[in-house]
């Protein structure tokens, strides 16, 4: 019986969600730190974070780099739910928005469900 991959099944759909989010990410990030840095710098440099960690877990998904997947989508959890909960408790911290502020909700919350979903296809397929 064949061993089983990150990058088969539903895990193509994962590594693809991923990968829009990392393409998304990494160009909202790049024309906000290039045109409007110094009116949120914190709130840029997350995103610039938060799609550094998007290419990575996309990367290593496919390429069934298990560790390193699980450090990237453990990462992503960490950063989902502090940031989410810094936005909520101190909104002014952020004057505007990350990927992960308010836990993704300009993002239809995938950004929370994502790293969940990204940790059990992990488990899953070990």
């Amino acid at each position: 019986m064949p061993e089983a991959t990150t990058r088969q099944g539903p895990g193509r759909m994962l590594i693809t969600v991923y990968g829009i989010f990392a393409l998304a990410a990494t160009a909202r990030s790049a024309v906000q730190l290039i045109s409007r840095f110094d009116e949120a710098p914190v709130a840029y440099l997350l995103s610039a974070f938060a799609a550094v960690v998007y290419v990575v877990a996309t990367i290593t998904l496919a390429r069934d780099s298990r560790r390193v997947a699980f450090v990237a989508c453990a990462i992503e959890l960490t950063g989902v739910i502090t940031v989410g909960l810094v936005s909520l408790v101190v909104p002014e911290a952020f004057p505007d928005a990350t990927v992960w502020s308010f836990f993704g909700i300009g993002y239809g919350f995938i950004p929370l469900v994502l790293p969940v979903l990204g940790l059990w296809w992990l488990r899953k397929t070990a």
